[in-house]
């Protein structure tokens, strides 16, 4: 599950905690006027209630969410901002699906296996954990996959704690971020402070794995394209997208592209079109 989903279902469970309504238009209208009188935040309860349709009953593709937009619900959560609640929330019953791997190498209590012999492993089934492709294509077992995520993430909980450095980076790898690198999401250590990256924001695998910018336009056509990519403009500037979200170069709100937009702005340009 996204984070952004998360966050809108975990919202709409708090409001309603207060709210006597019993609609998802009342529970919007509520939480309009909460997130107002609470944070001095203005958010209609039309755009709330589309994030409900989006991201709670899923009859509606997802639509983006502004970066101001996810730090005020998180705000109404009681975080410090999206961030935050990204890197910190729990779910309640995520204990009920995690399922914990004990491996066991040695018994020499003194040795160096010893010390990685009671590695536990914690994988949460439901939001923290998705098998990439290529683990289910070499085949990969549990174990195979519980490890490469120690080496990768450093998601692991020692019930006896080595001595001295983290072995092969385990004990103090840095939690995961990502940042927009003109093309597509790259992951980075959240706590780089080099510019170049430019915003830092959490790490979302569907949004790493499946959101780029369509580089070559050329390419799109509305059988190929129209209603399967999203787009942007922008001071006269079109720009397309694999999937919806937010135009991370402006700020903007992708749009579903429509066959008069791919006619347009994409496709060959008329001289190549006249060459052929």
């Amino acid at each position: 599950m996204s984070k952004r989903k998360l966050l809108i279902r975990e919202v709409f469970k708090e409001i309603k905690k207060s709210s006597d309504k019993d609609t998802k238009y009342g529970w919007a209208g509520d939480l309009s006027d909460e997130l107002e009188k609470k944070l001095n935040f203005h958010i209609s309860a039309k755009t709330l209630s589309r994030y409900y349709d989006s991201f709670v009953t899923e009859t509606k593709e997802e639509t983006g969410i502004e970066t101001l937009v996810l730090n005020k619900l998180s705000e109404y959560l009681d975080y410090d901002d999206f961030t935050d609640f990204s890197r910190t929330f729990i779910k309640k019953d995520e204990e009920a699906n995690k399922t914990t791997v004990k491996i066991s190498v040695d018994q020499d209590e003194e040795s160096l296996v010893e010390k990685l012999s009671n590695i536990i492993i914690n994988i949460t089934n439901e939001q923290h954990f998705k098998m990439p492709n290529f683990m289910k294509k070499n085949g990969m077992g549990i174990v195979e996959i519980a490890f490469l995520l120690c080496l990768a993430s450093g998601s692991v909980m020692f019930s006896k704690k080595p001595k001295g450095a983290g072995f092969a980076g385990i004990l103090d790898s840095a939690p995961h971020c990502m940042y927009w690198d003109k093309s597509e999401y790259k992951p980075v250590d959240c706590e780089d402070k080099n510019p170049i990256y430019g915003q830092i924001i959490p790490f979302d695998y569907e949004m790493m794995e499946y959101f780029k910018r369509i580089e070559r336009k050329d390419t799109l056509t509305v059988e190929n394209a129209a209603g399967k990519v999203w787009y942007s403009k922008y001071n006269g500037e079109v720009e397309f997208f694999t999937a919806d979200g937010i135009d991370p170069n402006n700020g903007r709100e992708l749009r579903k592209a429509t066959p008069f937009m791919i006619d347009k702005y994409a496709g060959l340009p008329i001289d190549s079109t006249e060459e052929e």
